[in-house]
Formats: C-alpha cells, sequence, structure tokens
C-alpha cells in the first residue's frame, strides 16, 4: 500500500467555544491508504492541543511509522490495527487515522459499506444533535434558530447555565443533551439536575472533571439525570473504570485509536449495563462518515462535526434535521473533495 498524509485547517462557520477552549479554525490531518489498484481510503485525525496534539506531531509519527503502514497487510482490518498498535504504541489519534482510512479500503476492496461488512442494518437509527457551542445567550439562541433540529447538545460551565438553558427553552420544543466539560463539581450537579430536567435536558455529559471521584460519585449516587462519561473515558481500559461512575460512555474515535477499539468498547459497555454514545470532534465528512456505521449499536450519537464548518472538504454521510443517510458507495462511503 502507499501512505498519502494531506494536512488541512478546517474553518468553522462559528467560533466554537467550551470551558477550556475556543477556537474558530480545526487543524486536520486526511491520511490516505492506497492499493494497487488504485482503491484508495481515507481517514482522519484532528489536531487538538487539550489532548496533547498537533498537525506536526501526528504527521511526524505516521512517517516515522510510514513504512510499517504501507507494508502490513490489510488481510482484515482489525488485524491490520493490532500489528500498527503493537509498534506504534499508544499514539491513539494517528492509529485512528490509519485503522478508518483502512476500513474505508477493505470495504471498498470487498464492494460493500462496512455496517454491511459488520452484519448491521440501517433501518433503525438514533438522531444526532446538534451543538450550541458556549456564548452570550443571545448569541446561542441566534445560532439555534439558524440550524432548526429536533435534538441540541449545548455546552455549559458558566455561573449561569439554568438560564441558559431556560431562553433556549422559550425558543424550542426540541430535545436537550447538557455537556458542561468538567465545569462542574458533585454537589453542583446535583442540584442543577432536576432543574435541567425540568426544563427537557435528557442527560448530563461529563460534568465533573475526571480525577474528581469523590465528586463524580456524589453525583452519580444523588443525580436525577443520566451522567454521560466523556473525558473520563477515552480508551478501552476507561470502560470499566466508568462502569460505578456514570450510567453511559461516549466514546471517540480519535481519542480510542478508531473503528477497531470503538467496537470493543461498545461491547464491552454493553456487558456492563451501560448506554453508549459516539462522538465526534470538529472534523470533516471523512471522520463522520466512518462514526455513521456505528449507528446501529447506539443508543445517542453526536455526528455534527462537520455541520460546524464553513466548507467541508469532503463528502460522505449527509444529515437531515438529525437524520443521518448513507452513501451509495462502499467502505465509509467518503470521499475527499479538495486535493
Amino acid at each position: 500500500m502507499k501512505l498519502h498524509i494531506k494536512t488541512y485547517d478546517l474553518r468553522l462557520a462559528h467560533t466554537f467555544r467550551i470551558t477550556h477552549e475556543s477556537r474558530d479554525v480545526q487543524p486536520a490531518v486526511i491520511v490516505g491508504l492506497e492499493d494497487k489498484q488504485g482503491n484508495i481510503g481515507w481517514g482522519e485525525a484532528t489536531a487538538v492541543p487539550y489532548y496533547g496534539q498537533s498537525v506536526e506531531k501526528i504527521v511526524s509519527t505516521l512517517e516515522q511509522h510510514r513504512r510499517l503502514i504501507e507494508t502490513t497487510s490489510l488481510d482484515h482490518p482489525e488485524e491490520y490495527w493490532a500489528e500498527l498498535a503493537k509498534e506504534m504504541g499508544m499514539h491513539p489519534f494517528e492509529l485512528c487515522a490509519v485503522d478508518v482510512a483502512g476500513h474505508d479500503l477493505y470495504g471498498k476492496q470487498q464492494g460493500k459499506p462496512l455496517y454491511e461488512i459488520w452484519g448491521l442494518t440501517i433501518a433503525q437509527l438514533p438522531l444526532t444533535n446538534y451543538t450550541i457551542g458556549m456564548a452570550e445567550i443571545p448569541e446561542m439562541v441566534r445560532k439555534m434558530k439558524a440550524m432548526p433540529w429536533p435534538l441540541y447538545k449545548v455546552k455549559l460551565g458558566t455561573d449561569h447555565d439554568v438560564e441558559i438553558i431556560k431562553a433556549l427553552r422559550q425558543e424550542t420544543a426540541a430535545i436537550f443533551r447538557v455537556d458542561a466539560n468538567t465545569g462542574w463539581t458533585g454537589p453542583q450537579t446535583v442540584d442543577l439536575a432536576p432543574q435541567l430536567k425540568d426544563l427537557g435536558v435528557e442527560f448530563l455529559e461529563q460534568p465533573i472533571p475526571v480525577k474528581a471521584v469523590e465528586d463524580q460519585k456524589i453525583a452519580f449516587e444523588h443525580s436525577v439525570l443520566p451522567l454521560i462519561a466523556d473525558e473520563s473515558c477515552q480508551v478501552e481500559a476507561d470502560v470499566e473504570r466508568c462502569a460505578p461512575y456514570f450510567h453511559g460512555i461516549n466514546i471517540k474515535l480519535n481519542k480510542c485509536g478508531g473503528l477497531t477499539p470503538a467496537r470493543r468498547m461498545i461491547a464491552q459497555a454493553r456487558s456492563l449495563g451501560l448506554k453508549v454514545m459516539v462522538g465526534c470532534m470538529t472534523e470533516s465528512s471523512i471522520g463522520i462518515s466512518a462514526i455513521a456505521h456505528l449507528l446501529p449499536l447506539l443508543d445517542y450519537v453526536d455526528m455534527d462535526g462537520a455541520l460546524l464548518l464553513a466548507k467541508d472538504i469532503a463528502k460522505g454521510v449527509t444529515i437531515d434535521f438529525g437524520k443521518v443517510r448513507f452513501p451509495d458507495g462502499p467502505g465509509t462511503g467518503a470521499q475527499l473533495l479538495v486535493a
């Protein structure tokens, strides 16, 4: 195989703010794996400083392991991932890009979409939310009204979070999900949950910092809303650790290392009685299309990353009022549009 590495600055339609960062541009690395017949599978890694990632670091790691990536057999994507993971160490963002590209190429070689290869059907799928980032209340209302949607994820972590949800509720009957991005304490979570539940909030995503275990225990035992782990659940080993403190987990392909470990995490979460969500970074339709094939296995999904871009560099699955539609094509169905 031949490895292609491309870098892009994905400009966002609006400034995106959460408790620990603000950005207008999302740097991304697109990986291509090309076989001798000219089929190319595409994968994506986002450069997120919060997780210690940069375009330079991702590209350097990929180049360092170029020979391994190009010469390892792709007879089966899961075995391909295992060989790369063994030699590359724990570089999940880079592994994700190569793993998704490998799955996409394998699907193209087989002439089938991934969900079909996995024995799944797409007759009934969960809706994806649309994310409203932190901003002044009038700006958040404006963003929401500009994108009518049945399901919103609202980024919180301010000193007036209930006021924000009350203001948004006046404008829509949509379901709300709240992501506090580690911005609350345990008692604060317990106190806010009843008020937010009355305002139509479905669940709370990672309200408490990862290391605040006692606060998380308080919230888990007393919150009237389900708690979904995000920052607390990054890799496979985290699933079991989250079970005593959360009602569900949010898996992100970049953070866990791709589709291969994500599918194992889903199975493990189910065995522990946890709800399962898959989320996204701000990414193009390359990464978003890969997530789509996991939909039949999920309770919730947050795959609006490409919708937040001013202009996508790829095409693949489309999303209409929360409903995901698959393209007519093998693999993930994604195609790179910008050279």
